[in-house]
């Protein structure tokens, strides 16, 4: 039966994640990047500067760094570990150079995306911000029943990708280093998850602000130790991922190209379960933010695939790729699951590998699990009214204390697909409010701190 249902969901991941979704998901990337002349770079440039500038005059409920922390808490997750592992495992070192494009490209997108949860969000009678695609097509577009579509997808995925996924990953390595019981990790996690969603975007704010700059310092330092000890692999490394992002070719250490489809489905796919850009999540957070103008908290939204994908990700990869290249003992033709390709590589640094690996996946989990938790509430909100959202939080830490037990590659695969479910209507929305997008970006790009007076609608429940 458990096979059966795998192969099922298997060919409709295959199905949503073939070359159509491939296309729209790049050439949306693409397209936001020169129609927004290269807007990455301003990204760069002024987008972390802002990330760390307060605004508190600005409507919102967060700041500007509470919404990017909580979308990166959401963002930077078992992706980047364990995800960047299976896309090597699945997809050949050629996934890690199209998971990176993703990101490089995708920056845009995330801009794009953010400005227009921001320039249509709207306001609760209690003063809380909804903003994100649901809002851009019903407002921007008058598409409500897309909108509806999305939230209906987002609900159901923050079950999956937000909650299932990493807690499963957090017992598995805690099982497999510390022989902790996997029942028990899923009840401490549930628990955790209790105490800080139930207080809304800004306790999740609150305590995201302080995990995630620990946790992404903490793993990347880790990285750098890995890829000192395999400094004289780190060239062929590289080699290896340009080479069979594009070819299918065979590599030391039992590494083979599987080539461009394969490479590319499974680096952008898991490039887009890393930095979800263009999947239409972060943008809820996004919405939250005290910012002066949909402009502002766009730049700072997409520094967020700048750190999660062009840096975290890129480094994963290079680690992985590097250890199975130095290590001919390693088959990866072999090994069963990315986590066990990224328990290999940091073991290689002595007594601390496994708790710098554990640490990280643990942190990078559960903050996943708190920005999930507020995008699926969004949601849910969106299509079934405030009355449920008592239910849904209740039923989100259920589903956290139980994940350590459901088989992991069938919630990956369900993951996946809607990922892509998600994408499509936001990308919609991208793509037919492109033109609002240009528009606001070239009237405040060059004034950021001039604050839209434009007022925020107050809905009805």
């Amino acid at each position: 039966m458990l096979e059966t249902l795998n192969e099922v969901i298997g060919k409709i991941n295959s199905v949503v994640w073939g070359w159509p979704m491939i296309i729209l998901l790049l050439g949306t990337h693409v397209f936001m990047t020169f129609r927004l002349g290269f807007i990455q770079i301003k990204s760069v440039t002024k987008g972390i500067k802002l990330s760390v500038t307060k605004d508190p005059d600005a409507e919102g409920e967060v700041s500007q760094f509470g919404a990017l922390t909580t979308a990166l808490a959401a963002t930077i997750g078992t992706g980047n570990i364990i995800g960047v592992g299976t896309a090597i495992a699945l997809g050949g070192p050629g996934a890690v150079l199209w998971c990176w494009l993703s990101g490089v490209f995708g920056m845009a997108t995330k801009y794009a995306e953010s400005l227009i949860a921001v320039k249509y969000r709207v306001k609760t009678k209690d003063g809380r911000m909804q903003g994100g695609a649901m809002y851009a097509l019903e407002r921007g577009l008058n598409m409500k029943w897309l909108g509806m579509l999305f939230a209906i997808f987002g609900g159901i995925a923050s079950f999956g990708i937000g909650c299932a996924t990493q807690v499963n990953a957090i017992a598995t390595v805690a099982k497999e280093n510390f022989n902790v019981p996997p029942l028990v990790v899923g009840l401490v996690v549930a628990f955790l998850t209790a105490i800080v969603i139930f207080g809304g975007i800004k306790s999740i704010a609150k305590v995201t602000e302080k995990l995630v700059p620990f946790m992404a310092i903490f793993y990347v330092l880790g990285c750098l130790i890995i890829l000192i000890i395999n400094y004289d692999f780190i060239i062929p490394a590289i080699g290896a991922i340009c080479t069979a992002a594009f070819k299918p070719s065979a590599f030391a250490g039992g590494l083979v190209g599987s080539g461009i489809l394969m490479a590319m489905r499974f680096g952008v796919a898991r490039g887009l379960f890393s930095n979800e850009s263009g999947m239409g999540s972060a943008p809820i957070a996004a919405a939250a933010a005290q910012t002066r103008n949909p402009v502002r908290q766009a730049l700072v939204s997409s520094t967020g695939t700048f750190w999660d994908t062009v840096i975290v990700c890129l480094m994963t990869g290079l680690v992985l790729v590097s250890t199975i290249m130095k290590n001919p003992t390693i088959n990866a033709d072999e090994i069963p699951n990315g986590g066990v390709l990224t328990s290999m590589a940091f073991s290689q640094i002595p007594y601390l590998g496994p708790i710098i690996l554990t640490l990280g996946i643990i942190s990078f989990a559960y903050s996943t699990v708190l920005g999930w938790a507020y995008y699926g509430e969004r949601c849910v909100e969106y299509f079934a009214g405030s009355k449920v959202l008592v239910g849904y939080k209740i039923l989100y830490i259920a589903v956290a204390a139980i994940a350590p037990i459901v088989a992991l590659d069938i919630v990956w695969l369900i993951a996946d697909t809607l990922n892509a479910l998600m994408a499509i209507p936001n990308l919609v929305a991208i793509l037919l409010l492109s033109n609002v997008i240009v528009a606001e970006t070239k009237k405040y790009i060059n004034n950021l701190d001039e604050k839209d007076d434009t007022p925020v609608p107050i809905i009805e429940d």
